[in-house]
């Protein structure tokens, strides 16, 4: 009786082993190739879908929480873990983060469909709130004063018709500097004042916070993106380059399937995302033929710092040799080169 009470118990244990190793959650993540989704299934101009040959891919990849069990997967090609701390970075929740990864959808198809609309030179609306925050460093002068989710409308009373202007300002500013920010929350609007710190990375002066656009466009050809369940800016470049070929009518792929990831800003300037290499494997899985990469210039500082970096286009260069994949991987700078390369290649 004895021995049997001991045996049921050893499996007792080992069952109980077997659950923790699959079942426990760990707190770390794993980040592995994703999913490549056609766009004609989400895009929709002048309440039409497009009906052309080939199609347009955005690239994701895919995250999940790790058990003692499948972290064994980082040990695998193209599988890499992370901390909470360094996939949620400042923010404080997995809610927050999602959110933020929405606001930046969001944001990015703004952006996409200006940037679209400009290159087919039909006319639009747009409007310029002001600078969203998406996270504010530890040793940030202003933690306490802004808030995750508090739209910057002005900076010693000066407004900016970009992130781009709120950057250069601040740039020309000096660390330690007084800076008064003019900032709504909730509606409201609020002034507060502290000094500008020296960010880590480019030695340049700042707020300490991370930011994204917050804009509003209106267009007389409607626009529909269904982007439910996407999150974070890295499609914005690829929505632009869908919106447009609908825009102009024009069979621009040639019944090619591409695939290709960036960021996309109003001027059509395409920049640089993470994890390009796992999107290069999700787009070959899916049959793309063409690639497109944000051919980003590193700045020299950042360089200085981290000499191994390179850039979107060299990484996808890189990743396309090791699956050995026929998929041809083109740089582009900004959306005139993926439409002159189109053309160029019918």
């Amino acid at each position: 009786m004895r021995k049997k009470i001991i045996k049921n118990s050893v499996w007792i244990i080992l069952l109980i082993a077997f659950l923790g190793l699959v079942f426990m959650p760990l707190p770390y993540y794993i980040e592995s190739p994703g999913s490549a989704v056609h766009l004609d299934e989400l895009v929709q101009v002048d309440n039409e879908a497009d009906q052309e040959p080939g199609s347009y891919m955005l690239t994701t990849v895919a995250v999940r929480r790790a058990t003692p069990l499948t972290y064994l997967m980082t040990f695998l090609p193209f599988h890499d873990g992370y901390t909470e701390e360094e996939l949620f970075g400042t923010t404080n929740s997995s809610e927050e983060y999602n959110n933020l990864q929405q606001f930046y959808m969001t944001s990015s198809i703004n952006s996409a469909i200006q940037a679209a609309f400009e290159a087919a030179d039909e006319p639009y609306d747009f409007s310029y709130k002001g600078v969203y925050i998406m996270s504010i460093l530890d040793n940030s002068n202003f933690e306490g004063l802004l808030r995750v989710g508090d739209t910057i409308v002005a900076l010693d009373g000066q407004a900016f018709n970009s992130s781009e202007e709120f950057i250069a300002y601040v740039q020309q500013q000096k660390t330690g500097q007084p800076v008064e920010v003019t900032f709504q929350r909730d509606g409201v609007e609020d002034t507060v004042t502290a000094d500008l710190m020296e960010m880590e990375e480019t030695k340049h002066p700042g707020l300490g916070i991370s930011l994204v656009d917050n804009t509003e466009i209106t267009t007389n050809i409607p626009v529909e993106i269904d982007a439910s369940g996407i999150g974070g800016p890295s499609a914005g470049f690829m929505f632009a380059l869908q919106i447009y070929t609908q825009l102009e009518g024009s069979d621009l792929r040639n019944g090619n399937e591409i695939a290709g990831t960036g960021t996309i800003s109003a001027d059509g300037t395409i920049g640089r995302i993470g994890g390009i290499e796992k999107k290069v494997v999700a787009a070959d899985d899916e049959g793309a033929t063409i690639f497109f990469a944000p051919d980003d210039e590193i700045d020299p500082v950042i360089l200085e710092n981290y000499p191994d970096l390179k850039s979107n286009y060299e990484e996808a260069v890189a990743a396309a040799e090791e699956i050995d994949t026929d998929m041809v991987i083109v740089p582009v700078k900004n959306i005139q080169d993926a439409i002159g390369y189109l053309n160029e290649l019918n």
